[in-house]
Formats: structure tokens, sequence, C-alpha cells
């Protein structure tokens, strides 16, 4: 998750904490306020899109979402040492939502949000694309350093490996997919062969054409090549085949091992395209029309 922005000039983490401390203590309506029935049928319906009661909740933004990981990192620690209590759980208490979601998740250390996030996916109830991509994008979308500190965090918090709840909770016909991709480690520096490019573009190419798109040698290239290597492997991969080569997989069929292995393609390739896809899709999913009956 993304800082806002840092200010030149920065607060101590003591100022912070106090100005997040004065934000939960926001003066509430003093009881015996009069509220039309109609009012709160209307706030009830909306209560979802609040970002907290009795909370100034522009003042958490300002704080939080301004600082860096490392700094959010020290003002929750901070904030444990001068009021004895824990800045996630106030946060829990205080906001709601979504909101509170996105807040909390901004406090933690980014390998443990995102081992947090993967577990969250792996134990809903629901295992489909849009659950399980997150786990695609830790893998396909960051620094294969960053990958390997998610598998750190996973195991310390959850007494598993990722990969092995992969394998429990997981479709068998996703399980393979999404185990290579976590379990790899791509070399991060921009070192491309374009001879090699090309030869893996045929290969991918022929496994796509027989629609097994869990075949190992398709799953080795995209699990193991560096992000440069893949970039170029699939501009090869449009400019001999015609289409590119997530058009190719989409045509296989409009399965979930299509889908998520489109999710990686975008997320080596494009990642803004694929998140600015999230973001539509959840924006509009999100629309819910309110009744004043």
């Amino acid at each position: 998750m993304a800082t806002l922005r840092v200010p030149d000039v920065v607060p101590s983490p003591r100022q912070d904490c106090e100005r997040l401390r004065k934000a939960f203590q926001v003066v509430e309506t003093p009881p015996g306020t009069t509220t039309c029935l109609n009012v709160v049928l209307c706030c009830s319906c909306i209560l979802d899109s609040w970002l907290g009661l009795g909370t100034d909740e522009k003042a958490v933004i300002k704080v939080l979402g301004h600082r860096n990981a490392s700094q959010r990192r020290i003002i929750g620690e901070t904030y444990q040492q001068l009021y004895d209590k824990c800045l996630i759980d106030d946060l829990n208490a205080e906001l709601s939502g979504d909101f509170r979601k996105a807040v909390i998740l901004w406090i933690y250390d980014p390998p443990e949000r995102d081992a947090r996030l993967a577990n969250e996916a792996l134990n809903s109830r629901r295992k489909g694309v849009n659950e399980l991509q997150v786990i695609v994008e830790i893998a396909c979308a960051s620094s294969p350093h960053h990958l390997i500190a998610v598998r750190q965090a996973y195991s310390i918090l959850f007494d598993s490996s990722l990969e092995e709840d992969i394998i429990s909770n997981v479709p068998m016909s996703l399980q393979k997919v999404l185990v290579s991709l976590v379990s790899s480690y791509r070399y991060d520096k921009n070192v491309v062969d374009s001879a090699i490019a090309n030869s893996e573009a045929a290969k991918l190419y022929e496994v796509i054409k027989t629609k097994k798109l869990d075949h190992d040698d398709f799953l080795s290239i995209l699990s193991t090549r560096n992000v440069f290597q893949l970039k170029e492997t699939f501009l090869h991969y449009r400019k001999n085949f015609g289409n590119s080569i997530d058009e190719d997989i989409l045509n296989c069929g409009k399965g979930n091992l299509e889908s998520i292995l489109k999710v990686a393609i975008w997320c080596i390739d494009s990642p803004e395209k694929h998140f600015a896809e999230v973001i539509f899709s959840w924006k509009y999913s999100t629309q819910k029309p309110v009744s004043f009956d």
C-alpha cells in the first residue's frame, strides 16, 4: 500500500501519537438529540461508507497516510509506550468498514501485511480469482526480496508455510500454478537474452495451443525468468503469433486457471494495468443503490 506523500518536515513519533489519540476522542453528538426516523434509516444505509463514529478520520489519514512504512512502525511502538495500548486495537475500535481495514493494513510492515492478506484469501469461503489474485500479485508484482520476506512472515504468523496452505486450501486445478509462483526467486536485474525470449515464446505458444496451461515448461518460464526477460518474451510472442499471450490464454477457456494466469501475465508485464482494472472493478461492484422507502 502506497504512502500518499511524506511531508518535508515530519513531526516526531510522540507528536503523531498525540494527534492520533486526540483524533480518537472527538466529542460525539450529545445524548438526547432528537433524530428523525427517516434520517436514521438513511444513515443506516450509508453506515458502511462512514470512516468511523466519533473519530477525526481526516486527522488519522493526515498522520498514517503521510508516513512511510518505517515511520508508521515507530509510531505504533511509541503509541504502545505512551498509552500502554496497541494502536491497531484502538484503530479497530474507532474505525469501521473498508476504511478501518485499509488503515490497519497501513500499520503493518509490508511483508506482514501481505502475509495476512494471503492468509485471509486462503481462508475465505470462496476460492475464486477475486480472492486468490492477491497471492499472484504478491508473487508477480513485487520484488523477489519482498516475496521471500512475505513467506518468512507467513511462517512466523501462521505456523505453516504459504505453500503448504495453498495445497491445503486451494482447488487442485490452481495449486500447481500458485505454488510455482510463490516458490520462485527471480533474478531482479535488467538482463535480457533476445534469442532465449524468441525460443521461449515459441514454447509458450505450443503449450497454449494444447490448452495444457499447467504444463511444467509453461510454469517454469513464468515463475523463474526475471521480469525484464519475460517482458521481452511476451513481445516476441505477440510479434511472432499475432496475439498477446494473455489473449491466447483466455481463448483457452473461461475458468479460474485461465483467469489466474492472465493476472500473473499482467502483474509481470504491466502491473499498473492490472491494478487499474482491480480498482475499476471494485469501484463499480461496491456501488449500491440507496433506498429511502
